[in-house]
């Protein structure tokens, strides 16, 4: 009777340190054990039966009870961890991945413009016209030449009015020529015609010939075989009437040829206005 009480109470020791790790099943399942041990069945079979058995019957009942205990632990730690488990879930966010250059290509930059559109209203507008009138399609030739020891100068006459106008061609000669010859040309503007000739060299040296060619009213100062044109400055004038109204000489020529020993000498050109003749003339 000691040995079944001393197991009893280990019996009772082990379960109620079960239980007490397992509060939520352990009244149910101690009633339960209770209740089979002390039914009627029970005693009989008890009684029949030797101690030995009766030792083993408690050690199984004690194995079962241990395992049942053990099972609903755990059921209870499942059912347990099965509650908790919702609560200290946490919604699991991933970074925000880093592109990789490798495998995302840049998005293409726009394009430069070398050469940036100009809007309208900073468009550049061409000039103004200028309130000068263009220049004639055929440029007016220097009045002014010179070839070695001779020198030549066309000028318009200041003396000139609205009918009637002198060409005067200068020429200055370093040294003696031999033979010289002078030519105006007179465009033929309107109304031109010879109104006399003259030259500051001795009239009877040169012969002077006027005649119209081309357009133009010719005039031709020869100098005479055996005649001679000494160093110094000369004046060879050419008059003519043209019809009313200031007359342009931007058409008119003159060419002056001559030798002064062995070399052969040739200068031209065409007339200052009426304005520039003195400066010409001060060139000298």
């Amino acid at each position: 009777m000691t040995m079944r009480r001393d197991v009893h109470e280990e019996l009772r020791a082990r379960l109620h340190e079960a239980a007490g790790g397992h509060e939520p099943d352990r009244e149910s399942i101690l009633a339960r054990v209770e209740r089979g041990m002390a039914g009627p069945a029970a005693s009989a079979h008890l009684a029949t039966r030797p101690p030995v058995f009766g030792w083993m019957r408690v050690a199984g009942a004690t194995a079962a009870v241990a395992g049942v205990l053990a099972v609903g632990g755990y059921a209870v730690a499942s059912a347990v961890k099965g509650e908790a488990a919702p609560q200290q879930q946490e919604v699991a966010t991933s970074p925000t991945p880093t592109p990789s250059p490798d495998a995302t290509s840049p998005a293409p930059a726009p394009p430069v413009d070398p050469t940036p559109t100009t809007s309208p209203e900073h468009r550049e507008s061409a000039p103004p016209p200028s309130g000068k009138p263009s220049a004639s399609v055929t440029a007016r030739p220097p009045a002014a030449t010179e070839d070695g020891p001779l020198w030549s100068d066309g000028s318009v006459d200041p003396h000139s009015n609205d009918f009637w106008a002198q060409s005067n061609i200068t020429i200055k000669t370093r040294e003696e020529l031999t033979a010289l010859t002078v030519r105006l040309r007179v465009a033929q503007t309107g109304g031109v015609s010879d109104a006399g000739a003259w030259r500051s060299l001795p009239e009877n040296d040169f012969t002077l010939t006027v005649n119209e060619q081309d357009g133009f009213l010719v005039y031709t100062w020869t100098l005479k075989e055996g005649r001679k044109v000494r160093a110094g400055e000369w004046v060879f004038a050419g008059q003519f009437d043209h019809d009313r109204g200031g007359r342009d000489a931007g058409t008119d020529r003159y060419t002056v040829t001559a030798a002064a020993g062995s070399d052969r000498l040739s200068v031209g050109g065409g007339f200052a206005a009426v304005d520039d003749a003195d400066d010409a003339g001060g060139d000298s």
